[in-house]
């Protein structure tokens, strides 16, 4: 069955917000993670799998999981 399209609008800062309808396909909420896929002229958004965080190496410290620490250490 094919659905309606769903669309949002892009900010002047470039974000959006996830429509519910959306959110609840893919079953992420605040927090998780989403994956984009470029094909052409084409996007797929899918819920990323935990594979990306397991790359990266401060997840298992607490202390250094802010969003400073992430872009102070961003290029290492």
């Amino acid at each position: 069955m094919l659905l309606p399209m769903i669309t949002s609008k892009l900010t002047t800062k470039s974000q959006t917000t996830i429509p519910q309808a959306v959110r609840a396909a893919l079953r992420v909420k605040a927090g998780d993670e989403i994956a984009y896929q470029i094909e052409g002229e084409r996007v797929i958004l899918t819920r990323a799998s935990g594979t990306a965080q397991a790359d990266d190496p401060f997840r298992t410290f607490s202390e250094w999981n802010s969003d400073a620490d992430r872009k102070a250490y961003a290029g290492l």
